[in-house]
């Protein structure tokens, strides 16, 4: 991946972007609230300083180059509807893993479809890698079938070391 450069994308609905101060309200909640979370352990945002914290880490993290997170607008509107991202590169750099999240308001719109067929492009297609990888919640019927339907496969038999809990898929190029 190419330090300090992220790349503005869009779909036909959506654009993608880097994330800033403005954003803290929607990352708060995004990270905070039970039902966004109730599948995921990550650190919560309760304040605008832990959020806007998050938010410079990111930044941070993307200008060295070991992680690319976008926020997720519909086009003519800066309002942060969820994110997207790659991280967890391998050493070679042909390897990522995906994450995601939304808000409760958009799911059921296609929205996270759109982001995650036009990360795969991006990741093969720009990127170079080879693999994506993604973890999610055993219960999590929404992004299981999200992933399934966007060709990822299940990986029988291996687990997260991290989270028992979770499955993992991976998409192949």
């Amino acid at each position: 991946m190419e330090q300090n450069k992220l790349p503005e994308i869009h779909t036909e609905r959506l654009s993608f972007r880097r994330p800033e101060q403005s954003d803290w309200k929607e990352v708060s909640y995004l990270r905070t609230d039970k039902e966004v979370n109730k599948f995921v352990k990550r650190q919560a945002c309760e304040t605008k300083v832990k959020a806007i914290e998050f938010i410079t880490n990111v930044n941070d993290k993307i200008d060295s180059g070991i992680l690319l997170y976008w926020v997720i607008t519909e086009k003519g509107s800066d309002q942060m509807l969820g994110s997207i991202c790659l991280w967890k590169f391998s050493e070679d750099g042909k390897t990522a893993e995906v994450g995601y999240d939304l808000n409760p308001r958009f799911q059921g719109k296609g929205i996270m479809d759109e982001s995650l067929k036009r990360i795969i492009e991006l990741g093969f297609k720009n990127l170079n890698l080879n693999t994506i990888d993604a973890y999610t919640h055993e219960k999590n019927e929404s992004s299981t079938k999200l992933l399934v339907r966007n060709g990822f496969i299940f990986l029988t038999g291996q687990k997260d070391e991290d989270n028992p809990q979770n499955t993992i898929y991976k998409l192949t190029k």
